[in-house]
């Protein structure tokens, strides 16, 4: 009996060790089974994380499952507590957390950049065609994002550039689909979306109503880059949802980030695998056509991951790493 106990001890303590192995948990740091936080199954977030994964799955021994996810804060607890080892994330919230600022208390540690992927835009989406501008959302009911999410704080920027609080609408807060079903029934005036455009929650909102951009204009995005140097000035082409105009805006970049304990072999695998495949990747999803090398590596306030650094490397390209 005292054999039989031995043997089942040590098959136990085999498969737990399998298990951390193939978790990323081993003491070396070696992980080929990888989850990746996403976002909600109407963002973009979800849809490209599951193209990436894929593809990076079926084409090296790093596999990739993607997730749904609360978004860029979510993800970034997620990778700190050790559930998810990637994760999608707004550039201005993966700084906030690397600084300690805002949405979190103090610094976030145990994660670094992969790469910037592609800009993601501000999107002020209404039904209503008398709202035209972000002064006029002052007194209507508008969505705002989750409480304390990234779109949250995008959101009170923006209003904040043309002398409005939270105080001054009628706050609700809201994710991606539950926005849209707001705004289709009637129960909001207005939502603010963050997500790179076309987004499907609100391709699905136009099949069947008129939906409206609200713009910003010139000098208050120039208010808020300079109060904000992580937004930048773009465009929502009018053939994008069907308005009857291009949209001006401002987008932050959608970022991948991973656990520090993740190896580098793994990381480099991932990045080097996407990057050199590009076209393949932008037949699945469009936002691949926004990628670069140049554009993935630009990212200075927080460091690269070792693999993703040694790839960049390769390409004759410097960043900063811990």
């Amino acid at each position: 009996m005292k054999k039989m106990r031995s043997i089942l001890a040590v098959v136990i303590c085999l498969a737990l060790a399998l298990t951390l192995c193939a978790c990323g948990g081993s003491g070396d740091g070696e992980s080929t089974n990888l989850m990746f936080g996403t976002g909600g199954e109407t963002g973009t977030y979800y849809a490209y994380g599951g193209v990436l994964s894929q593809y990076v799955s079926s084409n090296t021994d790093v596999s990739i499952t993607h997730v749904t996810s609360g978004g860029s804060q979510a993800n970034i607890e997620d990778i700190a507590a050790g559930a998810n080892q990637l994760g999608f994330v707004q550039s201005d919230v993966m700084s906030y957390a690397y600084a300690g600022t805002n949405l979190f208390e103090s610094p976030v540690e145990g994660f670094s950049t992969v790469a910037a992927m592609y800009m993601e835009q501000v999107q002020i989406i209404t039904l209503n065609p008398a709202i035209k501008t972000v002064a006029d959302l002052e007194g209507k009911v508008v969505s705002i994002g989750a409480a304390g999410s990234g779109v949250y704080f995008n959101a009170l920027d923006i209003l904040g550039v043309y002398g409005l609080t939270e105080a001054d609408i009628e706050p609700v807060y809201q994710s991606f689909g539950d926005s849209v079903e707001s705004l289709q029934d009637g129960k909001i005036d207005a939502a603010f979306i963050v997500a790179g455009a076309p987004t499907n929650a609100v391709t699905s909102l136009a099949t069947t109503n008129d939906v409206y951009l609200v713009s910003l204009d010139a000098e208050h995005i120039a208010d808020l880059i300079e109060v904000s140097p992580y937004y930048a000035e773009a465009t929502i082409a009018a053939d994008v949802y069907g308005t009857d105009e291009d949209a001006t805006t401002v987008a932050i970049a959608a970022v991948i980030i991973a656990a520090d304990s993740v190896s580098e072999d793994a990381i480099y695998s991932m990045t080097s695998t996407i990057f050199e495949n590009l076209g393949e990747i932008s037949e699945q999803h469009a936002k691949g056509l926004e990628a670069s090398i140049e554009f993935a590596s630009s990212i200075t306030d927080v460091p690269y991951h070792p693999g993703a650094a040694k790839y960049f490397a390769e390409k004759g390209i410097e960043v900063p790493t811990k």
